[in-house]
């Protein structure tokens, strides 16, 4: 038997994953990239920010809200969320051959880079300045419960959009092995 609590982050940590995780992924996209690359990368990045955002949003956010020390900080990130939700709309809906298509991976990136650091530099120190240890790990086990929920019906498309998206990649194999090793922990098995 494990502990999801001891086995997972605190909930600031596995925020600033996603957050790396993201941004890994934004710098693979180019232009010059095969548009079954510019695809898989796009929904690569589309599925992480889509879970992520519900994740904050049903856990994180309900939690910050009455401690966060800059309210418009606070006020602002659901709304961003939504924005973000509707170019992650667009851009699926465009054809990766399209210049309209890279148009959106890269207004998709300057907003999230825009998000990240309003969260990393306001709403994740304060958090780790009003929340215990014991908290955070909870909220962080919290999190990773609700995260495979909802990466479950998706694993599929994530594992072939990573293969494609990241192949031949250093930070494909990196993401990998840290996504196998942890998945290993959490269902208790033994890695080498």
């Amino acid at each position: 038997m494990f502990s999801l609590k001891k086995l997972s982050p605190s909930i600031t940590d596995m925020i600033r994953f996603d957050h790396s995780h993201v941004m890994v992924t934004f710098h693979q996209y180019t232009r010059d990239k095969r548009p079954s690359v510019k695809k898989a990368l796009a929904e690569t990045i589309c599925d992480a920010l889509e879970i992520h955002a519900t994740l904050e949003e049903e856990v994180f956010y309900p939690v910050m809200r009455p401690k966060a020390h800059d309210q418009k900080v606070m006020e602002k990130s659901e709304p961003e969320h939504d924005e973000m939700r509707a170019v992650i709309a667009e851009l699926r809906r465009t054809d990766p051959k399209s210049p309209r298509h890279d148009e959106l991976v890269f207004e998709l990136m300057r907003d999230v880079v825009h998000h990240v650091a309003d969260e990393e530099t306001v709403l994740l120190p304060d958090a780790e300045r009003t929340l215990s240890k014991d908290r955070l790990s909870e909220l962080g086990a919290q999190m990773t419960k609700r995260r495979l929920e909802l990466v479950t019906p998706k694993a599929g498309k994530i594992a072939k959009n990573t293969a494609v998206g990241f192949s031949g990649s250093t930070a494909a194999l990196v993401v990998g092995v840290a996504s196998a090793l942890f998945a290993a922990k959490a269902f208790g098995r033994k890695t080498a």
